[in-house]
């Protein structure tokens, strides 16, 4: 396998030889993915059938839920077909799908949570003008853009990922492809255009990082301005979920990428930023939104309620 046209495989990264080991390990992704996948799901139907959640941070939300089904759907499941089937591989188009979809929902993630930052600003800096600027027709644009943005960018991404030759094998350090750990297995004189790639990448989310703190600069000196204790206590209740959610995604991704860690850690600390942000963020949203919980409420109740009518209707 010396170099890109004689690759027909790759062999993952496993946690374990041992079977029990592997059944354990499939259990265990298999209830965080339904921990991460169920949520995000009810997210998605409560703000769609619920009409008085028909708003610009809602819909952005809901994109950001959908984002989240697609970010942990592209590695779990793999992971855990591979342990029922004692295998490690995984097939060199099944990389470049894996690679593709990896960098476009987590961009498309850190893209959405820059536009729900900008939302946020223009509610509470420009109250005035926010229905004008946040209208729906805005945010269909603004959301569509990004997803555009995000899919050339993928697209360029990994097909200079894959452009590369590689000459260190093919067995790739992490549960799935990722494109650090495929470039260690590059040739050294054939990786210098996507190491290229990767600084404009940084310099891309360093921007949108940037942005992202500078709104919350101008909204946390608006909030103070507000005389009301009450208003300005709503004001930062309807920040700090989109804020935690932030920070929760942009510290995974940084102790993910620069802690040194060992190959037997690095599946767990892969674990740890591909599995908590999706698996958090409803609950986050969920424990600190009023709205929200109410909606999912009625979702909950009415769900109970038709399945205990068919229940009844069946038995007549």
């Amino acid at each position: 396998m010396s170099n890109q046209t004689t690759m027909t495989e790759f062999l993952l990264l496993g946690f374990s030889d041992v079977p029990e080991l592997q059944i354990l390990h499939f259990v265990v992704f298999l209830v965080l993915y339904l921990i991460s996948l169920l949520p995000n799901l009810l997210i998605v139907t409560a703000i769609a059938l619920d009409c008085q959640l028909h708003t610009p941070m809602y819909f952005f939300l809901m994109n950001l839920s959908i984002l989240d089904l697609g970010s942990i759907s592209a590695t779990i499941p793999k992971s855990m077909a591979n342990s029922l089937m004692n295998t490690r591989s995984i097939s060199y188009s099944g990389c470049v799908a894996q690679v593709f979809l990896v960098v476009f929902f987590t961009s498309a993630d850190f893209a959405t949570l820059t536009i729900m930052a900008y939302d946020r600003y223009t509610a509470i800096c420009q109250p005035l003008h926010y229905e004008t600027v946040m209208n729906r027709r805005a945010c269909v644009q603004m959301a569509a853009s990004a997803l555009i943005s995000v899919l050339l960018y993928s697209a360029v991404h990994t097909g200079n990922t894959f452009a590369i030759s590689f000459c260190g094998g093919n067995m790739v350090d992490q549960f799935f492809c990722e494109v650090p750990q495929l470039l260690k297995l590059a040739c050294s004189d054939s990786d210098l255009s996507e190491v290229g790639f990767l600084i404009f990448s940084v310099c891309l989310a360093s921007s949108c990082f940037i942005f992202i703190i500078v709104s919350y600069v101008q909204i946390f000196t608006t909030v103070l301005r507000i005389p009301s204790e009450q208003g300005r206590h709503k004001a930062f209740s309807t920040c700090l979920p989109h804020l935690i959610v932030v920070s929760l995604f942009i510290c995974t991704g940084i102790f993910a990428y620069l802690k040194p860690t060992s190959s037997s850690t690095s599946g767990l600390v892969a674990v740890l930023y591909s599995v908590l942000p999706p698996m958090m963020n409803p609950i986050i949203y969920g424990m600190r939104n009023k709205e929200l919980k109410g909606a999912l409420s009625k979702l909950i109740v009415w769900r109970l309620f038709s399945k205990n009518k068919m229940s009844l209707f069946l038995l007549q």
